[in-house]
Parts: structure tokens; sequence; C-alpha cells
């Protein structure tokens, strides 16, 4: 197989202040350039690309990046979760009332969440954490004697 020039296209320019293959870049030995493609093999020769360094120094670097950049990702989906659940001082007590009300009338969590919704316009999201913290969010199983 060799190079028929279609990969000069699909020809990636280096990024600044990050790795090729941190940014997505991906190298075909036989084309010998660096393209941004989405696929495994390369599109003009066939030949597999390489999606990872060979350099021992350069690996480190690339790992060290994704580690970090799955870090950060965390980070934000803790924030997410605390601002979902935290409401003001003020539609606590409605909240409060409200909770307890379905939980004596039987209320379904999606009635449960309606109404939350409609009153205090909180989003869904708020809404169903706590719903989720009320009702709990795993119920046990039911034994079945047989």
């Amino acid at each position: 197989m060799t190079c028929k020039g279609i990969c000069t296209r699909y020809k990636a320019q280096k990024p600044v202040g990050t790795g090729r293959y941190a940014s997505g870049q991906r190298r075909c030995q036989i084309c010998e350039i660096f393209i941004k493609w989405e696929g495994l093999w390369c599109p003009c020769c066939g030949y597999r690309l390489r999606t990872k360094p060979r350099n021992l120094k350069y690996k480190a670097k690339l790992r060290a990046r994704v580690e970090a950049d799955a870090a950060a990702s965390v980070q934000v989906r803790t924030s997410e979760k605390s601002e979902a659940i935290a409401i003001s001082a003020e539609s606590a007590e409605f909240v409060s009332t409200t909770m307890k009300t379905a939980v004596s009338e039987g209320w379904t969590k999606t009635k449960t969440i309606a109404e939350l919704r409609k009153s205090e316009g909180m989003t869904v999201k708020k809404a169903k954490g706590l719903v989720d913290e009320a009702f709990g969010v795993r119920s046990k199983p039911i034994a079945i004697n047989a």
C-alpha cells in the first residue's frame, strides 16, 4: 500500500500548547503525516493510524494530560450535584411541606416532581434531586417466597 495523496486533504496543523495526540490527531507511518481523522485506518493508504506516541517521554506527557482532564471533569460533576440539591431559605419550608404531603398522601415521584416544579419554578434536575433524597434512590428488592 502506498500513499495516494488523499491524506493531504486531512493534514493537521501542529496545535499550540498541547500535543498532537492529545488534541485528537493521528499519524500515518506510510504517508508520514499527522491527520485529523476519526477512523482507525488511513483514508489514503489504508494503513493503521497511530493514536499514541512511541517515545516514552511523550507517552508520559499524554498520560498526565488525560489524567488531569479526567480529574477536572470529576470536579465539575460534583459541583453540579451540590448546586442541584441546594435550595433557598424561603423555599425550604415549602419544599418540606410538599414532601410531607407527598409521603402522607402517597404521591408518586413523578407527581411530586411536577408539584415542586409548578409551585417553586425549580428545574427538573433540582426537583429530582430533592425527591430522590426524600424517597430514597434505591429500594430493597421484594423477597418472593415460592
